[in-house]
């Protein structure tokens, strides 16, 4: 298992135009290095690589390495999108609780507007009780 995003070509071209060291892009030990370069030439004999046990003991350490660094990604990459999740919903919770403040001013506006009726129907009731009144004490005396 390799990581997906260690290429060997590129490795082998990194650095060798000025760009930067490519034991340093990939992290690598100056061993691990020379295990690449000599894997990449080994022959292949039925289907098994010719390859010393030293090298071969690097070469698993490294691609133990890269398994462990790819699932460290893939459990980053889960909780990333959990929390994206997580915060797309508070954000639809927000727009939630925009609109019912927005409907609730828009009642409270009916509502003030309803009272501002009621209360103009009071005062003008109450005008013409009073003018009853003061007719009743003229047509008494």
């Amino acid at each position: 298992m390799t990581h997906p995003e260690f290429n060997p070509d590129l490795w082998m071209v990194v650095g060798s135009s000025g760009g930067p060291d490519k034991n340093l892009v990939y992290g690598l030990s100056n061993t691990t290095a020379d295990n690449l370069r000599s894997t990449r030439s080994v022959s292949i004999v039925g289907s098994s690589q010719s390859i010393s046990s030293s090298q071969s003991k690097e070469f698993v350490a490294l691609q133990q390495h890269t398994a462990q660094l790819t699932n460290k990604y893939d459990h980053l990459s889960a909780e990333y999108a959990q929390l994206k999740a997580s915060h797309a919903q508070q954000r639809a919770e927000s727009e939630q609780i925009k609109a019912s403040q927005a409907q609730q001013t828009a009642e409270y506006e009916q509502q003030k507007g309803a009272y501002e009726q009621q209360k103009a129907a009071y005062e003008q009731l109450r005008e013409m009780v009073m003018n009853m009144a003061t007719h009743r004490s003229f047509l008494a005396v």
